[in-house]
Order: structure tokens, then C-alpha cells, then sequence
């Protein structure tokens, strides 16, 4: 299960460091990928990433084809070198408005990589009242 927040710089090569305890979970080649609702990229093992999208593979195909083209139009499969950073396309560096600082967070089955400006905004805008709250309705 992927977890914790980890705070590293992009280099000059769009490099970024993956903390080995992710590694461990993604495996040794993963997917990057555009977030669709957030402006973050996403992070799933060969195995998540086809997870993921299989109940679009079974929506309407005018819909699921418009979603997963955009998915894997600039979707990256990475292998981390032997200090752990994997290389970034520019194409996602700029959709995440990602500068220097970013933030690697694990989010269960996934990990999300924010720029981290936008990362922190995002973070102090959560109401954990308003959360419960929702969850409370659900039934959870």
C-alpha cells in the first residue's frame, strides 16, 4: 500500500527521485500519468494502471475513447536509474505545473506527484470536518 508524503526537487533533466518504498510497491518499470481531475500527475504499477482503467474500457466508447486517449497520449512508462529518480516528459511537467519543488504522495493503491506549491494550497484548503461529514453520509 503506497502512503507517507515525500518532498524532493526536480533537477535541470526533469529528473525526480521516487522514495524507495514506493519503488518497492510500483515495481521496476511504472506508469506517469495525467491526473484528470487534479492538476498532479499519477503513479500506478504496470498491474495498477490496468486496473485503473478497465471500467473505462467498459463505459460508452465515445466517452472511454476521448478519456483514454487523453490518458496515454502523453502517458510514460518509467524504470528508476540506479539512484532512484525517473525522468519526467516535459509534456507532464508542464500539465502539473511543476517547477523545482515537487511532492510525492502515497494515496493507497497509487502515488500523485504535485508541484509543490500547488500541493500545499491544495492541503490547507481540506475541511476534515467537511470530509467526515461526507463519509458519514455514505454510510463509512
Amino acid at each position: 500500500m503506497f502512503g507517507g508524503e515525500y518532498r524532493h526537487n526536480k533537477d535541470s533533466k526533469n529528473r525526480v527521485f521516487m522514495p524507495a518504498k514506493l519503488r518497492e510497491e510500483l515495481g521496476e518499470t511504472f506508469v506517469i500519468a495525467k491526473d484528470i481531475r487534479e492538476k498532479c500527475l499519477k503513479v500506478y504499477s504496470l498491474a495498477g494502471w490496468e486496473e485503473y482503467i478497465a471500467p473505462l474500457k467498459a463505459q460508452n466508447r465515445k466517452l472511454s475513447e476521448k478519456i483514454l486517449r487523453f490518458l496515454h497520449a502523453s502517458l510514460t512508462q518509467v524504470t528508476p536509474d540506479s539512484q532512484g529518480r525517473v525522468v519526467i516528459p516535459q509534456e507532464l511537467v508542464e500539465y502539473a505545473a511543476i517547477e523545482r519543488s515537487i511532492v510525492v504522495v502515497g494515496c493507497g493503491d497509487y502515488a500523485e506527484i504535485w508541484a509543490e506549491s500547488t500541493y500545499d494550497v491544495n492541503k490547507a484548503q481540506i475541511d476534515v470536518a467537511e470530509l467526515i461529514g461526507e463519509l458519514e453520509e455514505l454510510g463509512l
